[in-house]
């Protein structure tokens, strides 16, 4: 006698809801299981297999006619350069979505979600951009120290003051108008960040014979909070986006909590600091013995200061960049991709070699930009 339908699809919706349960279960005890061994790199990878997006066609090779001593950025899927005969951008295929034709004798350019920043240092120019159009293009009153542009589109620019104004950061909003502006009457400028919620400005200077970082709310020119680092030199700051702030320095690394309490979160035990990307997740440092050439250590931290991973490096390392749990190295021969474990990752064969290159740009599915002022390489994983 044939089954009752009704009971079949009964019986075959209860199979699903057990099938259901035992996944969601083994999920959750993988999850404890990372959680309490400390094994976050695993989660963070086990996470990363349900949020893959389709893969990314890129180009082979690129080709940016922007004048020499080039820089780049990755944004929204694209890659930009400036250099100094101005910026532009291109898709993923290769094809130009922008281009601004104009002077800069140093270009700089650092990037958020999907827009980017170009300055020329020592001089006034500025671009800001997506990748397909300017935002906001104009010169400054003094000559520029630095700029920053947060997450949401968000931009500060530091210049030199005169007078009794050492120096003056401007911030400005996604759509480029002015917001707010602090003059600092003493200690050289460095930097200056915005946090991710725009309402906090974090200003890094020279002070006395150490380093300095105040906090200032965008609703007040009084300080709120100063953090002194006495008889250490700081090198560059960048917010978290849970609010908390990096700080490098010549000789360590230290995370500053809301509150002001500043917490060493790793030594570079004697070493010179070679390089170093800061990532929400991570932060990956090139480390050198003093007085033997080239050779150093690579290591990787997470945010809570526990060491990830270390490598060691005999050869130069050009330049670094960090992106979708993939390290792309430059060196002088080559450009290798790694983990975070420093596991070299399986390449495809590249177009052309990596010589001459001066800077490694990570793009997002496993690539990476081998570029110089004749030649950009893509690398891709796989």
């Amino acid at each position: 006698m044939d089954e009752n339908p009704k009971k079949t699809k009964d019986k075959k919706r209860k199979l699903i809801r057990i099938a259901g349960s035992v996944l969601s279960l083994a999920i959750l005890t993988y999850i404890a299981i990372a959680l309490i061994s400390g094994r976050q790199t695993g989660l963070f990878s086990f996470f990363k297999i349900f949020s893959r997006q389709a893969p990314v066609e890129y180009s082979d090779e690129y080709s940016f006619d922007v004048g020499r001593s080039k820089v780049f950025a990755y944004f929204d899927g694209a890659v930009a350069s400036a250099g100094t005969l101005g910026i532009q951008v291109l898709d993923a295929s290769g094809g130009e979505t922008l281009r601004d034709s104009f002077r800069m004798a140093c270009p700089s350019i650092c990037a958020s979600n999907d827009s980017a920043i170009a300055y020329d240092i020592g001089a006034t120019a500025v671009r800001v951009f997506n990748k397909s159009e300017i935002i906001s293009s104009f010169e400054t009153q003094g000559s520029i120290i630095s700029a920053s542009l947060n997450r949401n589109g968000w931009f500060a620019v530091s210049i030199q003051g005169s007078g009794a104004t050492a120096a003056v950061v401007t911030v400005y909003n996604n759509k480029g108008k002015e917001v707010y502006r602090v003059h600092m009457a003493s200690g050289y400028i460095l930097s200056a960040e915005l946090s991710p919620d725009n309402k906090s400005l974090a200003i890094l200077n020279i002070a006395g014979s150490g380093s300095r970082v105040t906090y200032y709310n965008l609703n007040s020119v009084d300080p709120d909070k100063v953090v002194d680092f006495e008889n250490e030199l700081l090198i560059s700051i960048r917010y978290m986006e849970n609010g908390e702030v990096y700080a490098v320095s010549t000789q360590s690394i230290y995370t500053i909590k809301k509150n002001g309490e500043c917490t060493q979160l790793h030594s570079f035990d004697g070493k010179r600091l070679g390089g170093f990307i800061l990532d929400d997740f991570c932060v990956v440092l090139y480390l050198l013995d003093y007085g033997v050439g080239h050779r150093g250590r690579l290591v990787s931290v997470k945010s809570d200061g526990s060491i990830i991973a270390e490598a060691e490096s005999d050869k130069e390392v050009i330049s670094m960049s960090y992106r979708d749990d993939c390290l792309a190295v430059l060196r002088n021969d080559r450009l290798t991709l790694y983990d975070i474990n420093f596991a070299e990752l399986p390449m495809q064969k590249a177009s052309a070699p990596a010589v001459g290159a001066t800077y490694a740009l990570a793009l997002s599915g496993g690539a990476a930009l081998a570029a110089g002022d004749h030649a950009a390489v893509v690398y891709k994983a796989g």
